[in-house]
């Protein structure tokens, strides 16, 4: 089946970094607080039970996590924030869709415009490229030294669009109803899934030269880097 993107495994493996170094904690924060205050607490809410399963792999302290929950249950007082999707382009004609978590969408939007502009981007309006992607499950973690041909046997039964396994990671694509299921059936398997979640996955993809992919995937980090951005994709193959 076909490859994973050059970002998606790069994107996977700098928040394993970014994790250790604690950069993850305040991203992941966020989702929890809104998630508890969409849902409700993990009891009824596998979203926030998914986010907090989440929290504890990178080891951030029970406490953290609890305040996070009460915050959006309203428990404790906390910042309200709202999520904003972004469009636009990057350097090289790369389509980038942009998730962000704010409590001032006018700084939010000011700070993106910003951002495109000087690296040779653009924000576009609403809708100027998500026609170029779908909404898929995606999960991701060690193979444990299988080979797609072994992910194919194991999921030939299950809803899976495609599997790839780049680098010692695997990557495997499914309708969004699916992931729960194949989270199962893979860790039943002794795999360890670092992160199952919905996703914006491309369905047009451009390839570019070395030197062109560097200067995307440099563009793309530091985009993931600003404080009100929480996920980044891009149709970078």
């Amino acid at each position: 089946m076909s490859g994973h993107s050059k970002w998606a495994n790069i994107k996977h493996k700098k928040a394993a970094v970014d994790a250790k170094r604690g950069k993850t904690f305040t991203k992941l924060i966020k989702e929890i607080t809104v998630a508890a205050k969409v849902g409700g607490k993990p009891e009824m809410n596998p979203r926030l039970k998914h986010l907090i399963e989440k929290a504890k792999n990178i080891n951030m302290p029970a406490d953290n996590i609890a305040r996070a929950v009460k915050k959006g249950t309203g428990e404790l007082p906390g910042v309200a924030y709202e999520a904003m999707t972004y469009e636009g382009y990057g350097p090289n004609g790369v389509a980038v869709i942009v998730e962000t978590l704010t409590d001032n969408k006018n700084r939010t939007v000011a700070e993106l415009r910003t951002f495109f502009t000087k690296r040779g981007g653009t924000v576009g309006e609403t809708g100027s490229v998500n026609w170029m992607f779908e909404r898929k499950g995606v999960l991701k973690g060690n193979a444990n030294q299988k080979t797609e041909d072994d992910f194919f046997e194991l999921l030939i039964d299950y809803n899976v669009d495609d599997i790839s396994v780049d680098d010692g990671t695997f990557f495997v694509t499914c309708d969004p109803k699916s992931l729960d299921t194949l989270k199962k059936v893979l860790e039943d398997a002794g795999l360890k899934v670092d992160n199952a979640e919905l996703e914006w996955v491309a369905k047009n993809t451009v390839s570019l030269n070395d030197q062109q992919s560097q200067k995307v995937i440099e563009f793309l980090d530091e985009l993931e880097d600003l404080d009100d951005v929480q996920n980044v994709y891009a149709n970078l193959v």
